[in-house]
């Protein structure tokens, strides 16, 4: 990591070109996964998309499609609960959920011609919801017909009328009165009859009561044309728009996005909301959706991966940037067959391991999806930390989890330097329970074995002790610098009175150690030849007592 102190860069930016200058931005990327309410949207709609992951591919489609559609309900459900508490961006989320519940009626859904319009009335009221409050408000005052609302529900509100074969000939009826002139003595009764025949100027004339195209669209298609087929819509809807809006001002990015999905272009819809969105949240979620649908597979990029799984990737990768929705970035590579894994090897190195317990949790990540470069990678890292902190234990047990041998040898020194220096050990539970860990280096078992030698001289098993010493020395795993101290305690089991047949091997033992350890007092000035010469005399003792028992014994 390289740090950039951009306190020092602003303070120079400010001397360069004056402190009002406004010619310099800093970019973030991804600036909305730092939004609280959205953090919401992002951990809520994680546990939608792996449910998703876990619906069956061998099931007919005809029942995945309920679960499909029950699935799309839930992600609208969370943009409607982000909405009601994040109030700045919540035209972004209205747009969103607007396109996401079309999406849901013409592609996941798959309405047929017959009940299409039922669902684009539920789509247009569930986004123009000031109708059915207006008509709630006039039912509920004393005198509904005498109320100043009245005629402007009956212009504007939808019942879902139930359309049958009568329909043409009611509407034939109706326009023959119109054209008779038979409501001519009554204004407001000619003006719902207008509407109810889906007379084009008559609602232009009240278009503030639609607000947009596109309710003005369902609103004709409710009274002109119920039997609409879905192959229709892209007709009528560029008409609409084009009668709604002023000649002089251009569609904006909505308008284009909804035209796309009433012509059915899925490709197109995903693409401009990819563009006109700060973020991949929601073309991430909608491709997979529609891809477990079947209705993507056609769309392969030229790059060797899938729409889907470049938009999860895209998403996913913005998410590792964020101290906590990381977690989430991983289930979200897990279900990207072709480039999941290399994302998550990438970026999982990335992670600052702030504590331990971010370590561990990052640890077993990587543990479970079998990346054993990364696990060691991130072992090392801590065992170096710990290190430096002069955390013996933890450091051990970290290098051990690498199964790092050489970092291992260094700590078994560092713990075998601490024992000359204070005559204890540290962390003795982690030395005592290391198991068939210690076999990882020489040094490390030389420290189990020997901090068990002085566990045995502690309970008075001087016999087990002395066998255990003399293991040591034969197996010349012991550092050089501490050849010194495993003469310097063999001293008391020489001493001892009783001598076990142990002794005479371990004096034999000895009296080797003692000889190299003459030769190198002549070339290392720190060697005390004074304990030498005490080992010498106590080597000699120890095996005149020998032989004399022997002696005695064979006697």
């Amino acid at each position: 990591y390289n740090y950039f102190n951009w306190d020092c860069l602003l303070q120079f930016v400010k001397c360069a070109t004056g402190s009002g200058s406004s010619l310099i931005h800093v970019v973030r990327k991804d600036e909305d996964i730092y939004s609280p309410i959205l953090r919401k949207l992002f951990n809520e709609s994680h546990h939608i998309f792996v449910g998703l992951q876990t619906i069956r591919e061998d099931l007919p489609s005809k029942n995945k499609k309920p679960q499909f559609v029950s699935i799309s309900k839930s992600y609208r459900s969370v943009i409607r609960a982000c909405m009601e508490e994040l109030q700045q961006v919540v035209s972004i989320l209205l747009a969103i959920e607007l396109i996401w519940n079309l999406c849901e009626v013409l592609f996941i859904d798959a309405v047929p011609a017959g009940s299409l319009l039922l669902h684009l009335l539920d789509w247009v009221r569930l986004h123009k919801a000031d109708v059915d409050e207006k008509a709630r408000e006039v039912l509920q005052s004393e005198s509904p017909v005498e109320h100043h609302g009245y005629w402007d529900v009956p212009g504007s509100i939808h019942t879902l009328t139930e359309f049958d074969v009568k329909w043409r000939h009611w509407h034939e009826e109706v326009d023959r009165c119109l054209q008779d002139k038979s409501f001519a003595s009554n204004v407001h009764l000619e003006l719902i009859c207008k509407i109810l025949v889906g007379d084009e100027d008559t609602l232009l004339e009240h278009k503030e009561l639609l607000s947009t195209w596109y309710h003005f669209l369902v609103t004709r298609l409710l009274f002109a044309h119920p039997t609409i087929k879905p192959t229709e819509l892209h007709y009528y809807a560029q008409s609409c728009m084009a009668m709604f809006l002023d000649s002089r001002s251009a569609p904006e990015t909505l308008d284009s996005i909804l035209l796309a999905a009433f012509d059915f272009d899925i490709h197109q819809v995903i693409k401009d909301c990819s563009i006109a969105l700060n973020n991949w949240w929601f073309v991430a979620h909608l491709t997979d959706l529609l891809d477990h649908c079947k209705l993507l597979q056609s769309h392969n990029l030229h790059f060797g991966s899938n729409l889907r799984e470049f938009l999860l990737l895209e998403y996913a990768s913005g998410l590792f940037n964020h101290h906590s929705l990381w977690q989430l970035a991983v289930d979200y590579f897990d279900h990207c067959p072709e480039f999941g894994r290399v994302y998550l090897e990438l970026h999982i190195e990335r992670v600052p391991l702030d504590t331990e317990r971010k370590a561990l949790k990052v640890l077993r990540i990587c543990e479970q999806r079998q990346m054993p470069e990364q696990v060691r990678s991130i072992c090392k890292i801590m065992a170096k930390r710990a290190l430096r902190n002069n955390r013996l234990g933890s450091a051990l047990s970290w290098s051990i989890r690498a199964k790092d041998a050489a970092f291992a040898t260094l700590i078994s020194e560092r713990f075998l330097q601490d024992y000359c220096t204070r005559g204890t050990f540290s962390d003795l539970d982690l030395i005592d329970n290391l198991g068939p860990a210690m076999l990882l280096s020489d040094r490390l078992t030389f420290l189990v074995k020997y901090h068990e030698f002085h566990k045995l001289y502690g309970e008075k098993c001087f016999t087990e002790a002395a066998k255990l010493l003399l293991s040591l020395i034969t197996a010349k795993i012991a550092p050089r610098s501490f050849w010194m101290t495993l003469l310097t305690d063999a001293l008391p089991l020489l001493e001892q009175k009783e001598v076990s047949q142990t002794h005479p091997h371990l004096s034999l033992g000895l009296y080797d150690l003692t000889v190299i350890c003459v030769f190198w007092s002549f070339q290392e000035e720190d060697i005390e030849l004074t304990k030498v010469e005490l080992l010498r005399l106590a080597l000699a003792r120890n095996l005149a007592k020998a032989i004399v028992k022997e002696g005695t014994v064979d006697a």
